[in-house]
C-alpha cells in the first residue's frame, strides 16, 4: 500500500503527518510541489513484458506528460532480488542527491521508497504499483529499493543522457528510514 510520512528534517523519529490514502498523499505532495498520480494500464502487462509492451500499456499517460512537460526520452527499468549487483545499485541511490531535471518514475510493478528533502521537512513516499512520482528538478532526495529489490518502472527524461546525479555530501539520508523488503 502506498504511503507517506512527513518528518522535520532534524527529527527522523517523529512523523508530523502520515497516510496510506492516495488522495491525501497526492494532496500533501502537491502542496510541496511534487506530482503524485495513479495510473492504470490500457491493456494487461504480463510478467516479462518487453519495454515496448510496457510503454504501450501506459501510452496515453506517458504522452500526456510528454506534452505537458516536454520529456524527450522514455524507458523501462527492472530490477529483482536475483540481480548480482543489487547491493551496489542500492547504495548508488541512498545518498542525498539532486538532478538538473525532474526525476519521473512510474511503478508498473513492485515498490520503492523515495525520500524528498524539501525545506526543513523530509517526505518519505512509498511508491507501489500504479504510482507515478515526479521529483522536481534540483530537489534533494534519495531512493531506496531495499535489500531485495523488486520493481519495474517507467522513467521519463528531459536529458537524453538519462539519470545524472549531483550528490549534496549531506549525511541526512542515513538518519531516516530504509525500505526493508
Amino acid at each position: 500500500m502506498s504511503s507517506i510520512r512527513v518528518y522535520a528534517d532534524k527529527a527522523p523519529q517523529d512523523a508530523l503527518q502520515q497516510s496510506n490514502d492516495h488522495a491525501t498523499i497526492a494532496g500533501i505532495l502537491h502542496q510541496a510541489g511534487v506530482r503524485f498520480e495513479r495510473w492504470a494500464a490500457s491493456q494487461p502487462v504480463a510478467p516479462g513484458a518487453t519495454q515496448d509492451e510496457v510503454i504501450n500499456a501506459y501510452r496515453a499517460d506517458i504522452d500526456r506528460l510528454i506534452n505537458e512537460e516536454g520529456y524527450q526520452t522514455v524507458d523501462v527499468v527492472s530490477l529483482n532480488s536475483d540481480h548480482p549487483d543489487k547491493a551496489m545499485l542500492r547504495q548508488k541511490f541512498l545518498d542525498e542527491h539532486r538532478h538538473g531535471e525532474d526525476e519521473v518514475r512510474f511503478f508498473v510493478a513492485g515498490a520503492g521508497l523515495f525520500s524528498l528533502h524539501i525545506g526543513d521537512k523530509v517526505y518519505e513516499v512509498l511508491c507501489e504499483q500504479g504510482d507515478l512520482i515526479s521529483v522536481p528538478a534540483n530537489t534533494p532526495h534519495w531512493f531506496d529499493m531495499g535489500p531485495n529489490p523488486h520493481f519495474v518502472a517507467i522513467r521519463l527524461f528531459n536529458n537524453p543522457d538519462g539519470w545524472v546525479a549531483h550528490f549534496t555530501g549531506s549525511d541526512i539520508a542515513g538518519r531516516f528510514n530504509r525500505l526493508e523488503n
